[in-house]
C-alpha cells in the first residue's frame, strides 16, 4: 500500500466544535496529516488559540466563531471555507453537550437543548457542508458519535438519546450521498480523560466501574483518536461508508471483564 493513502496533503477540512477536547485533537491531528484545518466553536479566544496552533504546523486556518445550532452561522463558516480555500473536502463533527440527570427529572427544555446541538446539529452542518460536497462530486465527512449509541450508560438518556440518532443519521446520510462521492461515517469514541471529567473518573464509582468494563484496563487518550479519523477521511477508506469504528479500548466487546 502507498504512504500517500493516508496522506491529506491538499485536502481542507472544517471541524466543528473543534477547539476543545476531542475536537481540538482532532484539528490538530488533521493538521499533522496534511490538511488545511479550520477549527470552529462559539468561543473566538479558543478558535484563535487552535488557529495559531495550525499556523505553527505550516497550515493554513481561518479564524471563524460559529455555532451548531444556528444555521445562520454555519453557513456563514462554509461561505468563509469556500471563499477562502476553494472547497472544502472534509467534515468533522464534534460539537456536542452532555448533562447527567435522572430522567424522571430532564426538563424538555434541556431535553431539547442536548437533541437540538448533538443531533440536529450535527444534521445542519452536514446539510450545509454536503451540499458543495455533493455538487463536487466528493466529500469526506465523519460524525462523533459514542458508546451510548450502543448501551446505555444511568442518567443520561437525552444523551444517550442523540447520539443513537447520530449512529443511524449516519448510516442515512452514507445511503443518499455515496454514490455521489461523499461517504459518511462516524467515529464512538470510549471513555476518555479530558480535563471536564477527570475528576468523575478518577474519584466517584461510576469511573471505577467505566475502568472495569474496559478491557484495557485504562481510559483512552484524545491523541488515541486521531488515526480512526485520519483513516477515515483518507484515500485509504475511499470504499468504507456508513460505519461506526468504536475506538474504545474493548468496551463494547466486554461482557464478564473478571
Amino acid at each position: 500500500m502507498k504512504e500517500d493513502l493516508f496522506s491529506l496533503e491538499g485536502k481542507v477540512a472544517v471541524v466543528t466544535g473543534g477547539t476543545s477536547g476531542i475536537g481540538r485533537t482532532l484539528s490538530l491531528g488533521l493538521a499533522d496529516a496534511g490538511a488545511d484545518v479550520v477549527a470552529s466553536a462559539r468561543r473566538q479566544q479558543l478558535v484563535d488559540e487552535v488557529a495559531a496552533e495550525i499556523e505553527k504546523r505550516g497550515r493554513r486556518t481561518l479564524r471563524m466563531a460559529s455555532d451548531v445550532e444556528e444555521r445562520g452561522s454555519l453557513e456563514k463558516l462554509c461561505a468563509a471555507a469556500l471563499d477562502g480555500f476553494g472547497k472544502v473536502d472534509i467534515l468533522v463533527n464534534c460539537a456536542g453537550i452532555i448533562k447527567r440527570r435522572a430522567t424522571l427529572d430532564v426538563q424538555e427544555e434541556e431535553w431539547t437543548h442536548i437533541l437540538n446541538t448533538n443531533l440536529t446539529g450535527t444534521l445542519r452542518a452536514c446539510q450545509v457542508f454536503g451540499r458543495p460536497m455533493l455538487e463536487r462530486g466528493y466529500g469526506r465527512i465523519v460524525n462523533i458519535a459514542s458508546l451510548n449509541s450502543f448501551v446505555a450508560l444511568s442518567e443520561v438518556a437525552a444523551y444517550a438519546a442523540s447520539k443513537a440518532g447520530v449512529a443511524s443519521l449516519t448510516r442515512s446520510l452514507a445511503v443518499e450521498w455515496s454514490k455521489q462521492g461523499v461517504t459518511v461515517n462516524a467515529v464512538a469514541p470510549g471513555v476518555f480523560r479530558t480535563d471536564l471529567n477527570a475528576a468523575l473518573l478518577d474519584s466517584t464509582p461510576r469511573g471505577k466501574e467505566l475502568l472495569m468494563r474496559t478491557p484495557m484496563g485504562r481510559f483512552g487518550k484524545t491523541e488515541e483518536l486521531v488515526g480512526a479519523v485520519v483513516y477515515l477521511v483518507s484515500d485509504s477508506a475511499s470504499f468504507v461508508t456508513g460505519q461506526v469504528l468504536a475506538v474504545d479500548g474493548g468496551f463494547l466487546a466486554s461482557g464478564v471483564n473478571q
